[in-house]
């Protein structure tokens, strides 16, 4: 009897890029230079008929480069060619979600060595607004006021999921949850009024807070995927392989505060609640 193969692919979810959705995607054919400006003008009063006074105006550049990121595997001819549930489209998806989940991770938590440098990462990063032993309501009030007012205004927060499980019991001096579940489908839940984005590859010791548009990703032209029939052809397999050039700085260190959490649990406030006392 001929075999039979079931039309149905069962598969595990993946997390989705919340880095290409919250920075700046930029396109690049070469070494991207973005001009930074390092002082600003000062404004000064002075008596009728004084003397002006010039300050100094300086700028800073970052430089966004080209990581390469590439994803292969191979599989038999008679996988390939037999198979019933459409297995080189199959590929070509779990390829992109392969990448886009490396990329996550670097645009985080990576090192600038070989790799974008992430929002955690010790240098080149976020600003680091406080440490704490255990984490309470206040120093979440705190974060939030940590950054300048004018990052506020597009300011969201990033977190691991468990961390966020032990915020979700924290209140105020008034007894309110301080999260707030945001029941529309689509829409992210919000910590004292601002959006909330998890990740798997957010570090469990640390919550980032800040406008994560001045993380800027460049890629450097597009993915591209191919299909090696030749290479593996004495083995009978066939080969796939997607590579892409990207890397990803954020340019103000400013926008973006860090929580850093000396216990990689948090705990929930003064008391069992979650709730800070006065």
């Amino acid at each position: 009897m001929p075999e039979e193969y079931d039309r149905r692919l069962i598969d595990v979810l993946d997390e989705e890029n919340i880095m290409r959705t919250l920075g700046t995607k930029i396109v690049t054919s070469g070494q991207h230079k973005i001009n930074i400006a390092a002082t600003k003008p000062a404004a000064s009063w002075i008596e009728e008929g004084g003397a002006l006074t010039f300050g100094n105006a300086t700028f800073d550049q970052i430089y966004l480069d080209a990581f390469k990121l590439h994803v292969a595997i191979k599989v038999t001819e008679e996988l390939l060619y037999d198979n019933a549930f459409g297995l080189e489209s199959y590929i070509v998806t779990q390829f992109g979600k392969a990448l886009a989940n490396a990329e996550e991770d670097a645009f985080l938590n990576g090192n600038g060595t070989g790799k974008p440098t992430g929002i955690f990462a010790a240098k080149g990063g976020g600003t680091v607004a406080d440490t704490v032993t255990k984490i309470k309501t206040d120093d979440m009030i705190n974060l939030v006021y940590a950054l300048k007012r004018p990052y506020r205004k597009n300011a969201k927060f990033i977190m691991n999921d468990k961390t966020l499980v032990s915020l979700r019991t924290f209140k105020d001096n008034n007894g309110a949850y301080i999260w707030q579940p945001n029941y529309q489908s689509g829409e992210p839940d919000r910590i004292l009024g601002y959006e909330v984005y998890t990740s798997a590859y957010a570090p469990t010791d640390a919550i980032a807070f800040g406008d994560f548009s001045y993380y800027n990703i460049g890629d450097r032209g597009s993915r591209s995927f191919a299909e090696l029939k030749e290479f593996f052809a004495g083995n009978g397999m066939v080969g796939f392989v997607a590579k892409e050039r990207v890397d990803g700085k954020l340019v103000l260190p400013e926008a973006v505060q860090i929580l850093k959490i000396g216990s990689t649990t948090p705990s929930g406030g003064s008391s069992d609640s979650g709730t800070t006392k006065s």
